[in-house]
């Protein structure tokens, strides 16, 4: 199984409906790519200093679904916004 995690720091002058509608579209890709095993997403509560704002884990079968994820059009397209709004964007892949 690999772990894909992915955090978020939206820039400070992006309104909470782009905010949620970034999450809503992560949210969505669950149903459009069939190699994601499990998602899930959701936005920061403890507000420390050290958060990020939305956070998203993912599960693969392996490196070859992650692979297939990537390049998907769909997430090309979720990927894309979210850079556009985030002052910081924060990644990490594993097996475990």
């Amino acid at each position: 199984m690999l772990t894909h995690i992915v955090v978020w720091k939206y820039r400070a002058d992006v309104e909470q409906f782009a905010r949620e509608e970034h999450v809503n579209l992560l949210r969505s890709l669950q149903s459009q790519i069939p190699e994601i095993r499990s998602l899930s997403v959701g936005f920061d509560i403890l507000h420390l200093a050290r958060s990020y704002d939305t956070g998203l884990v993912a599960f693969f079968d392996d490196r070859a679904g992650l692979d297939t994820y990537t390049i998907h059009p769909e997430h090309v397209k979720v990927a894309e916004f979210g850079r556009s709004i985030s002052e910081h964007v924060a990644s990490v892949d594993f097996i475990s």
